[in-house]
């Protein structure tokens, strides 16, 4: 395995081209800072510079994938709160897009409680969402008189629709992970004991399987968010035409006349 990043309040570890990336603040429940969410987007940055990346699994130590913002860190601040926030949802945006536009897919490993921008804004910028069957998922930014950050006034509502949306970042409730499951937030819920395991099947899948063409589908189905099947459809057609000239593509063919698994190198 090799260490990226070893200590601080963001881990990182490169093995294999799959990305493990935890924050690391349990004593906080990985409570979200200006500082923590600097060294978050460092850490995407590594990934965004790494080439062999396949995958990259996001989770929190301790007992919480995030609680959201630093509430303790937040009303040290006093009246300098407002000033200080802007720099915090700065960070917490470029962090948001840097897992949104990571070529690699993006599976978060939910535990505990995924809450406001740091948990559950980063849960809904997810490709996948493999959570705990005792996992929860809170908004929570009204219930502090703020508003919702981390693109979750898009991504939720894309996720959820519009009046459950409405449900969930103005009424706040606590969602279990089978009822994040329902909704479309959680990809898949699995004994807790077997979180890990599952996480690792899957980020083994996705690194078998053609970079290129995963990032292509990632990246169409993002930007599908704000735009129309019209506006998708040119751009759909010449990616496909673009990726049909890979080796890859023309391995994934061959397997299927050879009856057998593709090798694929990201060529």
């Amino acid at each position: 395995m090799t260490a990226v990043i070893t200590e601080g309040d963001v881990l990182l570890d490169i093995s294999d081209g799959i990305a493990d990336l935890r924050m690391n603040r349990p004593e906080a429940a990985n409570g979200m800072s200006a500082a923590s969410l600097r060294a978050l987007y460092d850490a995407l940055m590594t990934c965004h510079r790494e080439p062999g990346l396949r995958a990259l699994v996001l989770a929190g130590n301790g007992k919480h994938f995030s609680a959201g913002g630093d509430v303790r860190d937040f009303a040290a601040k006093g009246e300098q709160l407002p000033d200080y926030l802007r720099e915090v949802t700065s960070w917490l945006q470029v962090c948001v897009s840097a897992l949104i536009r990571l070529p690699a897919p993006v599976i978060a490993r939910v535990h505990g409680f995924a809450a406001g921008g740091g948990g559950f804004g980063l849960v809904c910028a997810a490709d996948f969402v493999l959570a705990a069957d005792t996992a929860r998922f809170k908004s929570a930014a009204v219930q502090v008189g703020m508003a919702p950050d981390a693109g979750t006034s898009v991504t939720l509502t894309r996720l959820v629709g519009l009046k459950q949306a409405m449900r969930l970042l103005l009424a706040n409730p606590t969602l279990t992970a089978a009822e994040a499951r329902e909704l479309g937030i959680v990809t898949e819920v699995v004994p807790e004991s077997e979180l890990d395991t599952r996480v690792q099947e899957l980020a083994l899948a996705l690194a078998n399987s053609a970079p290129k063409a995963l990032a292509a589908t990632k990246r169409l189905l993002w930007d599908g968010v704000g735009r129309s099947v019209e506006e998708a459809l040119p751009d759909e057609a010449r990616t496909v035409a673009e990726l049909s000239g890979s080796a890859d593509a023309r391995e994934g063919l061959a397997a299927v006349i050879e009856r057998r698994t593709p090798v694929f190198t990201g060529r």
